[in-house]
């Protein structure tokens, strides 16, 4: 429920965390068949990730999908999800329930995606809103973003609650590539700008992965009833900058399919992978910056860093150059792909699953990434 100001400090604690990953495992092979371009030891070599997660059921000789059959969620969460919204459902009621808040106590909803399943007047959130049996006067939006886009929603719900609008609030990241795939339209080409180069479709293809995963964030007044100490968000930060990371040109007004200048290509996502290798390290080192800035005596404190992963030769790299230690940063691309918006919240609900890193224990992470076009952010946090 929305809160009255107060002059009373407010620590913004995660409260909970959850993640759903699908089963399925789809290979260098199956999708190097599926969308032809790279080899699957090329897919390897260049991206280090020898496996992504489908939700949808590949068929890698004809270079498509389809949902499995007999799926989809109930109402009260039972079934086999078979969409993005049954996908970040889950993640948000395991998040719940690891944080023991009711539904109805969420004062926001915000789901951070650019594969929804319905692309208008924010249906996945909306259908969030109906199933879990939120309040009225909580807010269910859709923030279309990218792999930045987590952390970047993360800060504005922190300062939300710590100005009183909001008390808790639940961030839900998630990626939905499997519906995308047609070998038709990974196998075009995009050009990014006048006079530079075309880039290919299929590296998308062979990059992302399936998954959601959901952070609850909830404001608790000095003084009150369960002080939760030093426990909270001890930094967070965001920013904007403008370079074209990702290109997508379909799903606007400017590119529909009856327009005479549409083509197959304009509905793919395109990265530009360059541009992607460039940019990386550069607002990375920001974001670990601005959030150590004021806490630089926790610096070596830091259990685990969750990261935007691209792929893992990018992410690897900058743990080098950034001087890290590798078994501190938390890393399942090479097995789940990149998960876009989601892979931060995933690598936390599955460390706090098995107890890498633990709810009132006081361990120390923290979340950063970067994404298309250009939103970034991090949190340092005290769990």
């Amino acid at each position: 429920m929305p809160r009255e100001q107060s002059r009373d400090p407010v620590r913004v604690r995660v409260a909970g965390a959850g993640a759903f990953v699908p089963e399925q495992a789809v290979t260098n092979e199956q999708i190097a068949r599926a969308i032809p371009g790279w080899s699957a030891e090329r897919i390897a070599e260049k991206l280090f990730i020898e496996e992504r997660r489908f939700l949808w059921e590949l068929d890698a000789d004809a270079g498509r999908t389809l949902p499995p059959e007999g799926s989809g969620l109930a109402p009260d969460g039972s079934g086999v999800p078979a969409s993005n919204t049954d996908m970040c459902d889950v993640a948000l009621r395991r998040a719940l329930g690891m944080a023991d808040v009711d539904p109805r106590e969420l004062d926001a909803i915000f789901v951070v995606t650019c594969t929804p399943d319905r692309l208008n007047f924010n249906h996945d959130a909306m259908a969030l809103h109906h199933r879990l049996g939120c309040r009225p006067d909580a807010f269910a939006l859709v923030v279309d973003d990218g792999c930045g886009g987590t952390p970047y929603v993360m800060d504005l719900a922190c300062r939300m609650i710590r100005d009183g609008t909001f008390r808790t609030v639940a961030v839900v990241g998630s990626a939905f590539t499997s519906p995308l795939v047609n070998r038709e339209v990974y196998t075009s080409e995009v050009a990014p700008a006048p006079g530079r180069k075309p880039l290919n479709a299929y590296l998308s293809m062979y990059v992302f992965g399936d998954g959601a995963g959901a952070v609850v964030l909830r404001g608790d007044r000095a003084g009150e009833a369960g002080e939760v100490g030093d426990a909270g968000v001890l930094a967070s930060m965001s920013g904007s900058t403008h370079a074209e990371l990702v290109l997508r040109r379909a799903g606007g007004q400017l590119s529909l399919p009856y327009h005479d200048w549409f083509r197959e290509g304009d509905l793919a996502f395109v990265i530009d992978g360059l541009q992607v290798a460039r940019s990386y390290p550069i607002y990375m080192q920001q974001c670990l910056d601005a959030v150590l800035a004021d806490h630089p005596h926790l610096a070596g404190d830091v259990a685990r860093y969750y990261f935007h992963q691209p792929n893992k030769r990018v992410l690897d790299a900058f743990t080098e150059q950034a001087g890290l230690a590798p078994e501190r940063v938390a890393s399942n691309v090479a097995r789940c792909g990149n998960t876009s918006a989601a892979g931060m919240l995933i690598l936390l609900a599955e460390d706090l699953e098995d107890g890498t890193v633990a709810l009132g224990r006081g361990d120390v992470v923290l979340i950063a990434a970067i994404g298309a076009n250009v939103h970034y952010g991090a949190q340092l946090i005290r769990l």
